[in-house]
């Protein structure tokens, strides 16, 4: 049975696994989320970080009237700008109580205030649900969830794709030309292996500075560690079979062997580790936010707003930091239900 036959037969396990599938559409639903977050947040502007701190820790479904002035001087920005970044807003939006329409103008009360003012000139007047509520710096939270999955999902991918670089490369090196290789980088494996992740990932991080993509990195360099570990375990037992065998007495190249005839056998449990690696990064990446040395401020990432708002748990606002926890929750379940679900598919033996 070829590989594209195991693979056809793997997917069919999967789709009857009725749990492992439907954690594969929320995470696709997920990616979609996070590819459309700007076009898809009720605050479009860049990282969502549109401030209004009188607005500050509303509760969810709270409705708020704005009165929309047009600015003097407006950005223009190309479609790619916009769906990565957001559309800076043409429009001062200021949050109001109540407002009386004139021939002469528009009067309204401000937001918690209780001083009355007038405009004269061009303005809209619109109103807006805060499905999630509010921030402590009055933002829209369920806007700043949407953003945050980019964040989560970027490192996470990133992470994941870095890990598996170095350790398919160390493994496939190591299981094939064993010796004193094997030997040489078994010992550095299990060095770092013995190095706990949350502290090498602290330790890389301050060593690379506080920012987005040294979060990219520090992640991704501390778990390609079990990715060479498995892949190491799968050559030592492919490089014994028949095949290998054949293309060693065909001269063959070590090269071509290791790529065409090991490589495509071992993507399997790849793929599994993979998918475990990923739930893994996105709890990193949530741990590094939370203690203030991942992901900065503006950019909304679910672990810095649990950071922000722990403090309300005891409150009757829990929900600014519930939300962004059962946020983190669902995505690392559906990875690792994912990851059981392909390793149950990718199980010859089932």
């Amino acid at each position: 049975m070829n590989n594209k036959s195991l693979n056809k037969l793997a997917w069919k396990k999967l789709k009857k696994d009725k749990l492992t599938f439907s954690s594969l559409i929320f995470i696709f639903c997920c990616v979609l989320i996070a590819f459309f977050a700007t076009i898809m947040s009720p605050d479009g502007s860049k990282n969502a970080n549109e401030m209004h701190i009188e607005l500050a820790t509303n509760k969810p479904l709270t409705k708020i009237i704005f009165l929309e002035l047009p600015k003097q001087i407006t950005e223009e920005s190309s479609i790619i700008e916009k769906l990565i970044f957001g559309t800076p807003s043409q429009v001062s939006r200021i949050p109001i109580s109540s407002f009386e329409k004139s021939e002469r103008g528009l009067t309204y009360l401000p937001f918690q205030s209780e001083m009355e003012k007038n405009y004269f000139g061009d303005y809209k007047i619109v109103e807006q649900t805060f499905w999630f509520g509010t921030d402590k710096y009055g933002r829209d939270l369920l806007s700043r969830i949407i953003l945050g999955t980019r964040i989560s999902l970027s490192v996470g991918f990133i992470a994941v794709i870095i890990s598996l670089i170095i350790g398919i490369s160390f493994g496939l090196i190591a299981g094939y030309f064993r010796g004193k290789t094997d030997g040489v980088i078994m010992w550095f494996v299990n060095v770092v292996w013995s190095i706990p992740t949350l502290l090498m990932v602290i330790a890389i991080t301050l060593a690379l500075g506080k920012g987005f993509w040294q979060v990219f990195v520090a992640v991704g360099l501390t778990m390609w560690v079990e990715v060479a570990r498995i892949v190491r375990g799968q050559v030592l037992v492919i490089r014994e079979l028949e095949y290998v065998e054949a293309g060693k007495a065909l001269a063959f190249t070590s090269f071509r062997i290791i790529l065409k005839h090991i490589l495509p056998n071992v993507i399997g449990p790849v793929i599994v580790i993979s998918a475990a690696n990923f739930a893994a990064a996105i709890l990193i990446e949530a741990g590094l936010s939370f203690l203030g040395i991942g992901v900065q401020p503006p950019m909304p990432s679910w672990g810095g707003m649990i950071k922000d708002h722990y403090t309300y748990i005891i409150m009757d606002k829990a929900y600014l930091a519930i939300i962004p926890g059962m946020a983190i929750m669902s995505l690392v379940l559906a990875f690792m239900i994912l990851g059981n679900g392909l390793r149950d598919a990718f199980d010859v033996r089932n």
